[in-house]
């Protein structure tokens, strides 16, 4: 059986730009091998397969081409981008946001198309939550090609997650992050707490004036990527972290995320973090476009 799986650029309304990944439409018919085979095949860092739900208005299945993931931020834009050009997602009201079920839980979308014709998609992620990092911080510098002193000397390293766990790691400036050369290998040894963690280094230091932080995402070896060019969990992450250590946990403006520059994909994430309780209430934004389709074999 032949399937066509889309190829979506997201957090990037330009070709070439953004996180690509693939959109495979009506998925299931496919096995979770099949799913995970087109994964592999497709090569993106996530693949997201659309089916029926029971429980929300659709169902996103998320695959890297080594794992299933139970939530991808960059992929979810692409799934609805995809949908909007398409005709296919499901009818609402102007008052009610779309529904859609993942392995992290029930999250709401909206989506809407810009006065410049772009599709710009916005969806919440599972409350924030943090947990200590109590591992090797000069085994950890070394995995990452940087020296223990260019970590941040007062912010804390933390494992953050709004669907999907990452190790937050703060370092002083832009150099430290253009000179990192990741080695995925040694992660699972170093994030003891949580092995199949991915890593998600930043600075204060933008490109953009009107960014805020500027990231690079690391993939866990699991995955069968090295690096993720622009991060929606993480970046969600970011922004309940910037909130809570860095600036105003009481601000409930925006906050840009920008990532993807130093491997040539440049993306921008839009980040709300809202105070609720003990934890953050976190959306993000972010344009989309569908660069093309691709035909593949189901067969696993």
């Amino acid at each position: 059986m032949t399937i066509q799986a889309f190829h979506v650029e997201a957090f990037s309304s330009n070709r070439g730009a953004g996180n690509p990944a693939g959109v495979v439409l009506d998925a299931q018919l496919l096995t979770e091998s099949e799913m995970q085979a087109i994964a592999r095949s497709v090569g993106f860092n996530e693949t997201v397969f659309i089916l029926p739900s029971d429980r929300a208005d659709i169902q996103f299945r998320y695959f890297t081409p080594g794992h299933e993931v139970n939530l991808c931020g960059h992929a979810t834009i692409a799934a609805f981008v995809t949908l909007n050009a398409r005709g296919l997602l499901p009818a609402k009201t102007p008052a009610r946001a779309l529904t859609f079920e993942t392995k992290a839980g029930i999250l709401t979308a909206t989506v809407e198309t810009t006065e410049s014709g772009n599709v710009l998609v916005e969806m919440t992620q599972s409350p924030a939550r943090f947990e200590k990092f109590g591992g090797d911080r000069a085994a950890l510098s070394a995995a990452l090609n940087i020296k223990e002193e260019d970590i941040h000397p007062t912010l804390p390293l933390l494992y953050g997650s709004t669907g999907l766990w990452t190790l937050v790691v703060p370092v002083l400036d832009l150099s430290v992050i253009r000179r990192m050369k990741p080695s995925n290998q040694d992660f699972p040894g170093i994030l003891l707490e949580m092995p199949g963690a991915s890593i998600h280094p930043f600075c204060l230091e933008t490109i953009d004036p009107e960014a805020v932080m500027h990231a690079r995402h690391f993939s866990s070896p699991r995955s069968g990527t090295i690096e993720d060019p622009v991060t929606g969990t993480a970046s969600g992450v970011l922004g309940a972290y910037y909130r809570e250590y860095i600036h105003g946990a009481q601000d409930e403006s925006p906050l840009i995320v920008e990532q993807g520059q130093e491997i040539g994909r440049d993306g921008r994430v839009k980040v709300w973090a809202i105070k609720n309780d003990d934890s953050y209430a976190v959306r993000i934004a972010g344009a989309g476009c569908i660069v093309g389709a691709l035909n593949l074999n189901s067969c696993s």
